[in-house]
């Protein structure tokens, strides 16, 4: 894979300084999410990014020096958007299994209107197996957090741990592949009381 000799692999895009910069980055990143998803790394190309994002192959460079780097940017996006989802219907107001089954509501939201987020944080495995790693290591991190909380709160039974957390994730990925992705992705609701009801058999505390 070709990648520019101005900047380290691994450096940030340039982060905008203006309202209309971040608006431009904005659409390449969304672009870029459409020509992954839909063609897969290697057969995407920049011109199709900026095609797809209405922009000239000029604002490209602006902000990357490669395809490689979009990837990677991309990736740690898609990845944040999905945080923010379950930040979003996270409430202060809920406890431990309602913050269980809210987070993997507002996934199974996302993963419906965003599916090509599987496509191209599978491929991270073999294009940027870093941000790959990354993007499971940080989910399974903040599950832990809000298990640790719950335990914390009586809810939960003694012992959460890592192993707690990233059998959730696995349940959560594969749930959103089967009925967001495969499915028609309409029963979020059905899907999370069905995930809530088995992780109380699992965790409550007794």
């Amino acid at each position: 894979m070709a990648t520019s000799q101005s900047r380290s692999p691994d450096s940030e895009p340039k982060v905008p300084r203006t309202e209309r910069g971040r608006q431009t980055l904005r659409k390449l990143l969304d672009a870029a999410a459409k020509e992954f998803g839909e063609k897969g790394f290697h057969e995407a190309s920049i011109s199709g990014i900026t095609r797809r994002a209405g922009t000239a192959l000029g604002s490209f460079y602006t902000y990357f020096d490669s395809k490689d780097e979009i990837f990677r940017a991309l990736v740690k996006d898609m990845s944040g958007q999905v945080a923010a989802q379950a930040g979003k219907a996270v409430t202060p107001d809920l406890a431990g299994f309602d913050i269980e089954r809210a987070a993997l509501r507002a996934f199974l939201e996302f993963a419906r209107d965003n599916r090509e987020i599987y496509r191209i944080i599978d491929e991270a495995e073999f294009v940027d197996p870093a941000s790959f790693r990354e993007h499971y290591e940080t989910t399974a991190k903040r599950i832990l957090e809000r298990l640790q909380k719950g335990e914390a709160a009586g809810e939960f039974a003694p012992g959460m741990d890592e192993a707690h957390a990233w059998a959730i994730m696995g349940m959560n990925v594969f749930l959103g592949l089967r009925y967001s992705v495969w499915g028609e992705g309409n029963e979020p609701d059905r899907i999370a009381d069905i995930a809530n009801a088995m992780l109380r058999d699992g965790i409550a505390s007794r």
